[in-house]
């Protein structure tokens, strides 16, 4: 059975989807794109300070379905800039310090002029 997980601590979903599904002991969540969800808008106007918005989107989510950055299997990363690649790792590897599997690549655009964009996998305890 499939569960959605929604929390008022990241942004709400910005189309037709689900901030996080729950499949059995698995939660698979959305892309978060660096929106202040106490002000539905982008603040952030660099890299770091983007990425920092992101985790913590991410780990309201996570919270809200009994997960943590530890028990986090996969990352998907997408970057507006492969250069920002340095900087958001800096970022990055002080929340995923169990260093999950990855992928990371550039794109053309993200939603709401993003710099940066994370989806995960995680186990439920």
């Amino acid at each position: 059975m499939l569960k959605k997980v929604s929390t008022e601590k990241a942004p709400s979903a910005i189309g037709p989807y689900s901030q996080a599904i729950i499949c059995g002991d698995m939660l698979f969540t959305s892309g978060q794109i660096p929106i202040n969800p106490e002000t539905g808008a982008i603040e952030a106007t660099d890299i770091k300070a983007q990425t920092e918005q992101v985790m913590k989107n991410l780990g309201a989510v996570l919270e809200s379905a009994g997960a943590s950055f530890e028990s986090v299997i996969k990352t998907t990363c997408f970057l507006h800039e492969i250069a920002d690649f340095a900087a958001f790792n800096e970022v990055y590897a002080k929340y995923f310090t169990s260093k999950p599997a990855r992928s990371c690549v550039a794109v053309k655009d993200l939603p709401k002029g993003a710099l940066c964009e994370v989806e995960l996998i995680a186990k439920i305890s």
